[in-house]
């Protein structure tokens, strides 16, 4: 489980690989990732937009944004959890990914919550640390 804290609001991440989706053959590798959000603050916010910076093993780089998460921009007043599941194809038996959520306040106010970096491995890959 990977873990970030900005402005009382947590995001954890479990990413897992879909081996029945992958193919690598033919050079696909599908991760899925859960998202856990939970709001520790005093204030309600709503997750406006999304922004993932993905990084193959080759180094390649993909990133994508837009509105809200898996087709919703969910409230959470204080206390509330907000958990949703999603997937991530490569080219490359490893890669990484981490990003933002822009949250909003109920008086306007929109400020940035880290997406905590986290790898994507294959099973049984053998990693070399340099």
């Amino acid at each position: 489980m990977y873990r970030a804290l900005t402005r009382d609001i947590e995001v954890l991440v479990e990413p897992y690989y879909l081996e029945e989706q992958s193919d690598p053959d033919d050079s696909r590798y599908v991760w899925g990732y859960r998202i856990v959000i939970s709001n520790h603050s005093g204030k309600p916010v709503r997750l406006t937009h999304r922004y993932w910076h993905i990084t193959d093993q080759n180094g390649q780089v993909d990133e994508v944004s837009g509105p809200g998460v898996v087709g919703e921009q969910p409230r959470l007043d204080p206390g509330d959890t907000y958990e949703y599941s999603s997937g991530c194809p490569l080219d490359t038996p490893s890669g990484m990914m981490y990003g933002t959520y822009r949250m909003e306040t109920d008086d306007g106010e929109t400020f940035d919550v880290e997406i905590p970096a986290f790898s994507l491995d294959s099973p049984g890959m053998v990693r070399t640390l340099n």
